[in-house]
């Protein structure tokens, strides 16, 4: 009977550890608690991008000012032209984020200071699992087939392609990982109601249909299609402008990266002369069209590797493009 006893202990331990797996509460879920977390609890597969021990002398606060300043006192400067902020913002950019309107998303920016800018936000980046999507396999070819599914392989083509500066070593990499964890989605960030919370902490044979439905109130993907300017730009796209939204595009969007030449060489402001440049071009087929550079992006300076990253249908509509140009030719 003895030599039974190790035996049943060992089949009651096995037995626990399956009862916990299966069914017991395994945490309280309120609004602070992140997304992965609850995700996590239910079941769902952890993401490629999860760190588990950081290298030395990496750590969130230095990836924080990476992405902010592009170096710090033990990093040498990134790149000579952008910084991660240059094109994507640290917050959140719509009130529910199965959104993808793009006024929407400038509403949002108003109401809340933010720039309007052409890349996605790297909030919640870590929740998603599909990167550089839709069209930019259009840009960037086979480069983008390592980054896809891989977040790592996104931040440093980010950082070579995109800020056409230098590829991050393993520990600086790790380092913006971990920072970029910290601005992972909090459950208050989705449109769920806080009265459903509860059947979010319990693992059951429902599980996998409670991670579908959580992930269904943001996207685990950013899409993006590019869009041709208008064949007649004399005629534009067709669409009234709005002047005073169009004034939002051009102070959140024109005016955050060249104003007092932050990210560019070419300098505007919101006096008349920079405003009667561009509103002139707008309907020209030239490299100060609007019309060009919004669509097409604008290529580099000779001498220099920066560039202008278009916008895509989904970060500025073709109404929003015909608001800014109602905006600049206003009198």
């Amino acid at each position: 009977m003895k030599k039974f006893i190790p035996f049943l202990v060992l089949l009651g331990t096995i037995w626990c550890c399956l009862a916990m797996t299966d069914s017991k509460v395994t945490a309280v879920v309120n609004g602070e608690t992140p997304v992965w977390e609850v995700l996590k609890n239910l079941g769902e597969p952890s993401p490629n991008h999860l760190i588990t021990i950081l290298p030395p002398k990496a750590s969130a606060e230095v990836g924080r000012k990476i992405v902010h300043f592009g170096s710090t006192k033990s990093v040498k400067q990134q790149s000579a032209h952008f910084v991660c902020t240059s094109c994507h913002n640290t917050e959140k950019e719509f009130a529910d984020l199965r959104d993808t309107d793009p006024q929407k998303r400038l509403d949002y920016a108003v109401e809340n200071g933010l720039p309007f800018l052409p890349g996605s936000p790297l909030y919640g980046v870590v929740n998603r699992n599909s990167f550089y999507n839709g069209d930019y396999e259009k840009k960037y070819g086979q480069l983008v087939v390592p980054a896809r599914n891989n977040l790592r392989e996104a931040i440093q083509l980010c950082a070579v392609e995109c800020s056409q500066g230098r590829a991050l070593k393993n520990w600086e990499l790790e380092s913006v990982l971990a920072y970029l964890w910290t601005l992972e989605l909090k459950m208050e960030d989705l449109a769920i109601p806080a009265a459903n919370y509860d059947k979010y902490t319990t693992r059951s044979k429902n599980s996998a249909n409670l991670i579908t439905e959580i992930k269904s109130y943001y996207h685990t993907d950013s899409p993006a299609h590019f869009v041709a300017p208008p064949e007649d730009r004399k005629a534009g796209y067709g669409m009234q402008g709005d002047p005073a939204n169009g004034e939002h595009v051009y102070k959140l969007s024109c005016l955050h990266c060249h104003e007092d030449q932050r990210y560019s060489f070419f300098d505007l402001n919101d006096g008349k002369l920079s405003r009667n440049l561009l509103g002139k071009h707008f309907p020209r087929y030239s490299y100060y069209s609007a019309y060009q550079f919004i669509r097409y992006g604008a290529p580099s300076h000779p001498g220099k590797s920066a560039y202008m990253p278009q916008f895509t249908s989904e970060k500025m509509s073709n109404q929003q493009v015909e608001d800014l140009r109602a905006y600049l030719t206003k009198k």
